[in-house]
């Protein structure tokens, strides 16, 4: 997949604005590349004020604790605490399915709640095809209202269609938004779900055989994260039938996975060293999932229990050079990855092992133009409703001897070079007052995959 260097300044702004005129090119999105049966990862996105969910279901502030699985209204009430504290993304498990119809319902018929695609890969799929010159079909569990909300350029499988959506619902909080003792220091969204059927990763068959007749020139994964509500031997069972399905995709075509929030450090340990990561060539994904696949892996900084405000430059670079020199492709590895795309509010860093792709100054910054954007809802930055958060210096490394940088706001982008492995980095232009935060990793990902350049091997 091509994409295009011509680039111009947007007036009164940091960053560079990149315009692309783009080949057709036909992309797979496998909602759940895993097959879930109902939706996974293809869904609908409930989306609505966290807070006024919670006090339309009568809850009272108190204070926040994080649980791998929700229970009850008492663990999401202290999930949602817990993660608008720290202005964290994150997304669970609702275990009572009783309990979580009936939040779902009284979610959908609050006043001002949205209704919006949802899902990781159909999130990608349906940004992608805002480009007339892009074909996009999506494999997973469509229903009704989300084959409605899906863009014409999306082409869905008859096998891929089923009488009943799945609904997860998105809960919001503004920068600054308080509940009780707790204020946010950021936009953000906390997501949960009763996601049995997706989890189960039944659509899998499907994409499998479609590619044959649809010839992709990418492939996107997601879902794995929705495993997690299936029982320990049900994931491990059918992520080895995945991994055996993606090695079937011809090699020549690249392949992307987008990770999402998750809780199992076990599940994403197999996922790292044993079953997805060898498989693909690109992986996006955000602070908090780093941080958790690092301490998974017992990575460099797994020591780190989270994160305090913006993300340390040189730490974040620290773990993304790791997953590449000890997970990535060598001479003596038998891997295929050779690129992370890793975002964050405050700024984004493109990593790849040098050789294998191009274009990554309007890649990185395409994807920074996204984020600004989608939150504000407009089709420019406009300088008036955004901010910089990014640090004007930073060192590249917590651990190597480190250079230090300072950003230069004619050359935005900065790039500094490690052992065979190339980092692009780019601060955001962050909206002062989001629309919407929910999708923005994806939109992300998607710009950033179509102004990357793939290099013959």
């Amino acid at each position: 997949m091509r994409a295009l260097n011509s680039k111009h300044r947007w007036p009164g702004s940091d960053l560079i604005a990149l315009s692309c005129k783009c080949p057709e090119v036909r992309v797979v999105f496998p909602v759940c590349v895993f097959p879930r049966s109902s939706s996974v990862n293809a869904c609908v996105d409930v989306v609505l004020s966290g807070v006024k969910l919670l006090e339309a279901l009568g809850l009272e502030p108190g204070d926040g604790k994080n649980h791998a699985v929700l229970n009850s209204r008492q663990d999401l009430k202290e999930a949602f605490t817990h993660f608008m504290e720290k202005g964290a993304a994150a997304e669970r498990f609702f275990s009572d399915a009783e309990s979580f119809h009936h939040i779902a319902q009284t979610a959908s018929e609050y006043p001002g709640a949205q209704l919006y695609v949802g899902g990781n890969a159909a999130l990608i799929g349906q940004k992608l095809a805002t480009n007339p010159d892009l074909k996009i079909l999506l494999c997973g569990p469509v229903g009704p209202k989300l084959h409605e909300l899906l863009d014409d350029n999306v082409v869905v499988p008859p096998e891929s269609m089923q009488e009943r959506d799945e609904f997860h619902l998105i809960l919001e909080y503004q920068a600054g938004e308080e509940w009780g003792q707790v204020r946010a220091p950021n936009a953000n969204r906390f997501i949960f779900s009763h996601d049995l059927s997706n989890g189960a990763l039944n659509m899998l068959e499907v994409f499998v055989s479609s590619l044959d007749e649809f010839q992709p020139d990418l492939v996107v994964l997601s879902g794995l994260h929705m495993m997690e509500g299936q029982s320990k031997e049900m994931r491990q069972r059918r992520l080895m039938e995945a991994v055996a399905s993606i090695s079937d995709i011809p090699t020549d075509i690249p392949i992307h996975l987008e990770l999402a929030s998750m809780t199992d450090q076990d599940f994403m340990s197999n996922i790292i060293h044993q079953q997805v990561f060898p498989l693909v060539n690109s992986i996006g994904l955000n602070e908090q999932e780093l941080l958790f696949l690092t301490q998974s892996a017992s990575g460099p900084h797994a020591a780190l229990a989270s994160w305090s405000g913006v993300p340390d430059v040189g730490v974040v670079s620290d773990i993304l050079f790791w997953i590449l020199k000890e997970h990535g492709k060598t001479a003596e590895r038998a891997s295929d990855l050779t690129r992370v795309h890793f975002h964050t509010l405050a700024y984004h860093i493109l990593v790849t092992v040098d050789g294998y792709w191009g274009n990554q100054v309007a890649a990185v910054a395409a994807g920074a133009r996204a984020a600004g954007t989608q939150a504000c809802a407009t089709e420019t930055i406009d300088t008036s409703k955004v901010f910089l958060k990014a640090p004007l210096e930073f060192v590249t490394s917590q651990i190597e001897a480190p250079s230090k940088i300072s950003l230069n706001p004619d050359e935005p982008v900065v790039h500094w070079h490690r052992e065979g492995i190339s980092f692009h980095f780019t601060p955001v232009l962050v909206c002062k007052d989001p629309v919407r935060t929910v999708g923005l990793g994806d939109a992300i990902s998607a710009e950033g995959l179509l102004y990357s350049e793939v290099y013959p091997q």
